[in-house]
């Protein structure tokens, strides 16, 4: 079964800024023979779909994100800059989401366990969540990785395990991989492969798919259910990663950031269906439901859309939520409406999806 829950039109994008959008000669837009759109100038409102509080929050975190350091510049600034970013978030959630945390070493690899402070339900206690965090597969360890497992695990009342996985430069395809591997044969002790879930965001959902991809390889039994948030199971490509910078204020990029130029995917082949298990539909038809989640303005939509289609196609159980005006991992901020609509969505997923 496929089920779709695409927010209002998405070609209905806009921003909350006036930003270069579309050429005009005479009124017109430039079109290429190969369908491509010269860009002028044009002030594009910010979407009518989107929260006042989303409105009021888009340029702050605009503003915020316009001093993260350069992709290219030293990995500690990198990871100094967006620990502050995801504490600051993690305090917040605290505020709003009760939980109790700890840090503990789950088949040799390190862990944050975050469980609602007002205990897990009772019919969640045969039941647990593999949180994978975000951050280009450079940063993101720790506080990151709580930002995506406080609203879960306390909105859900179940138990998460946020996994410190290896990361570039130091670390290389399929470190990653191979860590949440490790968590999930020592978590099969514990629980059934129908009672585990597995999620991320960004990197953590391009490597939620990698890992699914390795279990079936290695012969595992596959987890009832998963979710790839804000990146998935093929390449940044589409529309996506040419609209998105525009209407978050940013110039057309001549040459858009794939994944595999990331420092983590030396060497690695973008063939391999073990990086990339969008391209094959016999290794999908045997992925397990899996919740698929975006937005307008996220550079990663048209991969996440994409790998909904190839999901679909070939046979798996998918739902795809995309929230109009949204920015890449919106639902890192708490306060907007759309974020516990999202938090929502993924708790009731796990919760229909996983076994009983």
């Amino acid at each position: 079964m496929t089920r779709h829950c695409l927010l209002p039109k998405l070609l209905g994008l806009a921003l909350a800024l006036p930003v270069a959008v579309l050429a005009q000669q005479g009124g017109q837009p430039a079109v290429g023979a190969d369908g491509g759109i010269r860009l002028d100038t044009i002030t594009v409102p910010y979407s009518g779909f989107a929260s006042p509080e989303a409105r009021a929050f888009f340029p702050k975190m605009l503003a915020e994100g316009s001093k993260a350091p350069p992709l290219t510049g030293p990995i500690e600034q990198s990871r100094a800059f967006y620990d502050r970013m995801n504490s600051d978030r993690a305090a917040r959630m605290e505020k709003l989401y009760a939980v109790k945390t700890h840090k503990e070493t789950i088949g040799g690899v390190g862990a944050d366990v975050v469980e609602p402070a007002d205990g897990i339900s009772a019919q969640n206690r045969d039941r647990v969540l593999i949180n994978l965090h975000g951050g280009a597969f450079l940063w993101g360890a720790h506080s990151g990785a709580l930002v995506e497992a406080i609203p879960i695990a306390s909105v859900g009342h179940i138990k998460v395990v946020s996994v410190d996985y290896r990361q570039g430069p130091e670390h290389v395809f399929p470190a990653a991989s191979e860590d949440v591997e490790a968590v999930y044969r020592a978590l099969l002790k514990q629980y059934r492969p129908g009672h585990i879930g597995i999620y991320g965001c960004s990197a953590g959902g391009v490597l939620t798919g990698e890992a699914v991809a390795r279990l079936i390889d290695h012969k595992l039994p596959v987890p009832g259910a998963i979710g790839t948030f804000c990146g998935s199971l093929v390449n940044m490509d589409g529309d996506s990663v040419y609209v998105a910078p525009l209407l978050n204020g940013q110039p057309v990029p001549d040459h858009p950031l794939r994944l595999n130029d990331l420092p983590y995917f030396k060497g690695a082949s973008v063939t391999d269906p073990m990086v990339f298990p969008g391209q094959s539909p016999a290794l999908l038809a045997k992925f397990p439901p899996t919740l698929l989640i975006t937005g307008t303005r996220d550079m990663a939509m048209g991969s996440v859309i994409q790998s909904q289609a190839l999901l679909s196609r070939a046979g798996a159980e998918t739902e795809l939520h995309v929230w109009d005006g949204m920015w890449h991992s919106f639902f890192s901020d708490p306060e907007i409406p759309e974020s516990r609509d999202a938090y929502r969505v993924i708790v009731e997923f796990f919760d229909r999806h996983l076994g009983h």
